[in-house]
């Protein structure tokens, strides 16, 4: 039994704030500890439960967060950036489950710290007509390799947002959204209490658990944050503009539209 977790942040019991997200000040220091203790937590869970190898994929901002020599040497960690399956990287690798530990809700949601991939350049992306925020692309990513995703934590609107997309999945809440930057948060030892139970759970249960799927061709549609940045992404001929901020394109698979999402991603620095 090979499982994967892929570790956000902004769902992190504790964390509220941008501050608390990004590199270079105090509170972020902080913070990737505790994103570092609840992923400690989901390989706990994971061996707990018969695992025989778990990856640990870094999937916050700049992917390389968490300390390596903090995380728990029974696991192997996947950081750094770029890689082509991005939050997903690793699942390519014969996992039998996918656990999405410390995620958020989508952009322009009710949750802590929603966005969705990038909130500098993206609003909100739809994949054949279905809003999705990052479990549901990155699910349907893990859908097209037959992996599921077996477990997930974060606040109550990430999982309000997910529970119908992934129906026998095991939900961990973190904290309770007061708004975008403000909540009501488990203790971080309550939290990480709480991942371990869930994700031992999760992984007795893995092969009962249904993949979520989404069947090519993807037709992608984006709502930029700003006109300006649809302007620079229909610089990409096979982009088209559906709106002032709103832009298209067709891929074959949802492994070639997450590629192409994070090329406009990274494409959209240039406008910072």
């Amino acid at each position: 039994m090979k499982i994967l977790l892929s570790v956000d942040i902004e769902g992190v019991a504790g964390v509220y704030h941008t501050e608390q997200v990004r590199a270079g000040n105090g509170e972020y220091e902080r913070a990737r500890l505790l994103m570092t203790d609840e992923a400690n937590a989901a390989i706990a869970g994971a061996f707990d439960a018969g695992a025989t190898e778990v990856f640990v994929n870094d999937s916050h901002g700049s992917f390389r967060n968490m300390p390596p020599d903090r995380l728990d040497p029974r696991a192997r960690a996947i950081q750094g950036k770029p890689r082509y399956l991005s939050m997903m990287s690793g699942v390519d690798l014969g996992v039998d489950g996918v656990c999405l530990i410390g995620h958020h809700s989508r952009g322009q949601g009710y949750g802590i710290l929603a966005h969705t991939i990038n909130s500098f350049a993206f609003s909100r992306i739809f994949l054949n007509g279905q809003e999705l925020g990052e479990a549901g692309i990155y699910g349907a990513l893990a859908g097209e390799y037959g992996v599921p995703v077996i477990m997930a934590s974060g606040d109550d609107v990430f999982i309000d947002e997910n529970k119908d997309l992934f129906p026998k999945t095991t939900f961990v809440e973190t904290k309770k959204a007061g708004g975008a930057i403000c909540g009501v948060s488990l203790s971080p030892e309550q939290s990480c209490q709480a991942i371990r139970e869930g994700v031992r759970i999760a992984v007795g249960a893995a092969h009962q658990t249904p993949v979520f799927a989404l069947n090519g061709p993807i037709t992608v549609e984006i709502e930029t944050q700003s006109t300006r940045l649809a302007d620079l992404f229909c610089q990409w001929p096979t982009l088209s503009r559906i709106g002032g901020n709103r832009i298209s394109f067709e891929a074959p698979k949802v492994e070639h539209a997450v590629r192409m999402i994070n090329s406009l991603s990274a494409m959209s620095t240039m406008l910072r």
